[in-house]
């Protein structure tokens, strides 16, 4: 039997919930794709990556038959690429131990790579209707607002504490549409800053709506300041091409394609900490002429500021086997890469 509050939430998504390109469909490949590009990124974002990922991988077997490169490709401008990586993967085990098919069981999901406690239950939940509560950002604002929630939930005991409540709630049998219903209230009612109370459906339930702190809930976790991080880029130039590196898959934005970088050294010029960036790790040497311009972007842990410098080739010759290669300005296009690279590729002229 349902709980007043699941109660209360079933009935207000299933008298006009939005309308998403993944909702009202049981393809569990599908369910999987939409939950990991979701992960970090707005629903309006998503759609059309969703709509065009869909267009060329359908299933899972012709994600798990595609180059990396063409995976990456199709994912850049989402971030996080070690979500598509994953992806790839997982799509592989899939195929290669489960016959195509993803698994049921919340554990089994969870085996596979990228997937934890949050996806692994949306999948069980809204495919294969297994009782599986989850718990993204959305719903732990909506639990910790629900029940005056004062432990941090991003620490270790206010997730299990919270991981227990949202199980609680789940109504038997109704686990897809009520584990639905939570997150799109935490995604259009219970926001962050600006929380419409007097439209939500659980209002009379909501103890921090009634103590007035529902702007003060979740507690907020004190932030440190992100590091600064200096790096010279160089579009290095040889005989009309340019010199490009894929980035190790291990580290950030890997798989991608960028051109060459080197933090800049303490006490040193951008120019020179690139050049001895590009002999160590490229065998090359350059003549770093010109500062062009300067980029900068925050990623999730650090502000980058790019100084990128118009290069040309002097000597040297790439290793065998280094991941690294000399192409045409006109061919940049078919690399993925990250924002700042890309940023960079469309100022060159051809």
């Amino acid at each position: 039997m349902s709980s007043p509050i699941a109660q209360l939430l079933l009935d207000w998504y299933r008298a006009g919930h939005r309308a998403l390109p993944w909702r009202g469909v049981r393809d569990p490949y599908r369910i999987w794709v939409s939950e990991i590009m979701l992960q970090q990124t707005q629903v309006e974002t998503v759609i059309p990556y969703y709509r065009r990922w869909l267009r060329r991988f359908p299933n899972m077997r012709a994600l798990a038959a595609a180059p990396e490169r063409e995976v990456l490709a199709l994912w850049e401008g989402l971030g996080y690429y070690s979500r598509a990586r994953n992806l790839h993967k997982a799509a592989q085990v899939v195929v290669n131990q489960y016959e195509g098919r993803l698994p049921r069981m919340v554990a089994s999901l969870r085996d596979l790579p990228g997937i934890g406690p949050y996806t692994a239950a949306a999948i069980a939940s809204l495919a294969f209707g297994v009782d599986a509560a989850v718990l993204d950002g959305n719903v732990k604002r909506v639990l910790a607002r629900l029940f005056d929630f004062q432990e941090d939930v991003k620490s270790p005991r206010g997730e299990k504490q919270l991981w227990e409540r949202a199980q609680n709630l789940l109504p038997p049998g109704e686990a897809g549409d009520y584990n639905q219903a939570i997150m799109d209230l935490g995604a259009t009612i219970c926001t962050p800053r600006a929380p419409q109370c007097a439209i939500c459906p659980v209002r009379q339930h909501c103890l921090a709506r009634k103590l007035g702190v529902q702007l003060e809930r979740p507690v907020p976790r004190a932030k440190a300041p992100l590091p600064q991080r200096l790096l010279a880029v160089g579009v290095i130039r040889k005989r009309g091409r340019v010199l490009i590196i894929q980035r190790p898959s291990d580290k950030l934005l890997g798989g991608l394609w960028a051109f060459p970088s080197g933090e800049v050294m303490e006490g040193r010029s951008p120019a020179y900490s690139l050049k001895r960036a590009v002999k160590s790790n490229w065998g090359l040497v350059i003549d770093a002429r010109t500062q062009t311009h300067i980029l900068k972007h925050t990623f999730s842990h650090f502000h980058l500021t790019a100084q990128v410098f118009e290069c040309a080739w002097q000597s040297g010759t790439l290793a065998r086997g280094v991941a690294a290669k000399w192409a045409r300005v006109s061919e940049l296009s078919e690399y993925p890469m990250g924002k700042v690279d890309r940023q960079i590729a469309r100022g060159l002229n051809h």
